[in-house]
């Protein structure tokens, strides 16, 4: 985990529940005698993302419905904090694609660097939870939600002629379609050796797991349409999720005569991820 994350510490359970006493019920003692959740558990999972977002980010509300995805925000935040690396400006301008339900980018962007914000969905109940969360948060006022109208583009209809950002950033859905997801998910479950009733964390709409094509087809063509805003966007960025689409990601933005192209590791735990960045500034 990024040495400057502030959850790179094992969690204080006794000041979260401070904050968010409903964090209390989920929370147990395990075989070492250290207070936890099961991280398995969507609700335990949900429980403790309000917690973190009341403690640290004075938010009042947060919530998802019981389909979408939850996102564990230490991981979300390491994005960020090698996104604040890769452009060491003070103000960032940020757009989230495909933020979901949960909006947890804009949140953590706005929140913890003080960032202006905007993000795109495609999804229109996902984005009307999006923005209950903003109406009822004051310090998320400023973040910026757009609809995405056409399913088939990713920045185009999205960027408008008068936009600058410094940075895109993109979690992009990483099977290929419903069969890919559900076997990739048993595999996740056998690997963890979790039980039948403890599986409730790998929830998710289909347009935040699947993409026909999978996510090198996703960042493939968010990589063709970037070049249409190449004088508006400093740097776009996607996270990977699986290494082995790298290759042919990465020969796709070179095909578009990029001047930069990195592929940024990141490490949460025994979890190895990593986003790739191209610009076509000097």
């Amino acid at each position: 985990m990024h040495s400057k994350n502030p959850f790179v510490k094992d969690y204080d359970f006794d000041f979260l529940i401070k904050h968010y006493p409903g964090l209390k019920d989920f929370v147990f003692i395990n075989d070492y005698g250290n207070k936890t959740i099961k991280f398995a558990d969507k609700q335990a999972v949900k429980a403790l993302n309000a917690a973190l977002l009341k403690a640290h980010y004075g938010l009042d509300y947060w919530d998802i419905p019981e389909h979408n995805l939850c996102p564990p925000i230490p991981g979300r935040l390491d994005y960020l904090l090698h996104i604040a690396e890769l452009i060491p400006k003070p103000q960032l301008r940020l757009l989230d694609i495909g933020t979901g339900a949960n909006l947890i980018y804009p949140i953590l962007a706005n929140c913890h660097f003080g960032w202006q914000i905007s993000a795109s969905e495609v999804d229109l109940d996902a984005l009307k939870n999006a923005q209950k969360i903003i109406d009822r948060n004051s310090v998320l006022t400023n973040i910026d939600l757009r609809q995405q109208r056409f399913k088939n583009s990713i920045l185009e209809h999205i960027i408008t002629p008068e936009d600058k950002f410094d940075v895109v950033v993109c979690n992009p859905p990483f099977f290929k379609d419903r069969s890919d997801a559900q076997q990739k998910n048993q595999r996740k479950v056998r690997n963890l050796q979790l039980q039948a009733e403890e599986t409730l964390n790998f929830g998710g709409q289909a347009n935040e797991l699947w993409y026909k094509g999978g996510e090198e087809a996703f960042v493939k063509k968010m990589a063709a349409e970037s070049v249409q805003f190449k004088n508006q966007v400093q740097w776009f960025t996607s996270l990977v999720s699986q290494k082995e689409n790298l290759k042919n990601i990465k020969r796709a933005i070179n095909k578009t005569l990029p001047t930069v192209v990195k592929v940024i590791d990141m490490e949460q735990g025994n979890k190895k991820s990593r986003f790739v960045a191209w610009t076509f500034r000097p």
